[in-house]
């Protein structure tokens, strides 16, 4: 059965079942060691709530994320803002990941949202958002498989 109606179609919303346990992949999402392997590298990155960062984009020329930490407890979720410095005009967007204990590994349900669906620029970033966090996933699930609790 397929529920994609109910979705909201402004937000990416993927779940991910992941084999290791939360505290395992609390620590993938925060340890800027870990991020920079599987998403990109953090420049002053914190889990204290309100703490402002960079993520460095690997492009050429290098681009950045500009985030802040909006909500963090260990192990269960992590929130931030994301904003793509690069665009002509950067839009806010909050990205959260959820973990949930299953059975002994976790369940991750990754929500990015804030896009505004009925603007042309923003509907494709949504899209092109949605294949990147796919592969980032992907990335992530590789470095788990790497790394010990």
């Amino acid at each position: 059965m397929n529920f994609d109606a109910e979705l909201n179609p402004a937000e990416v919303q993927i779940g991910y079942f992941l084999a290791q346990p939360p505290d395992t992949v609390w620590r993938a999402l925060t340890e800027p060691n870990l991020l920079a392997e599987w998403l990109m590298r953090p420049i002053g990155f914190a889990t204290l709530v309100g703490t402002h960062f960079i993520f460095e984009i690997p492009t050429d020329p290098p681009g950045e994320v500009a985030s802040e930490v909006l909500l963090a407890r260990p192990g269960e979720q992590l929130t931030l803002t994301w904003v793509d410095l690069r665009a002509e005009r950067p839009a806010r967007w909050v990205l959260d990941w959820s973990l949930v204990p299953h059975g002994r590994g976790t369940r991750l349900l990754l929500t990015h949202g804030g896009f505004d669906i009925e603007h042309p620029r923003q509907k494709m970033a949504r899209n092109a958002m949605e294949r990147g966090w796919r592969s980032a996933l992907g990335k992530l699930r590789a470095v788990l498989d790497r790394t010990q609790n």
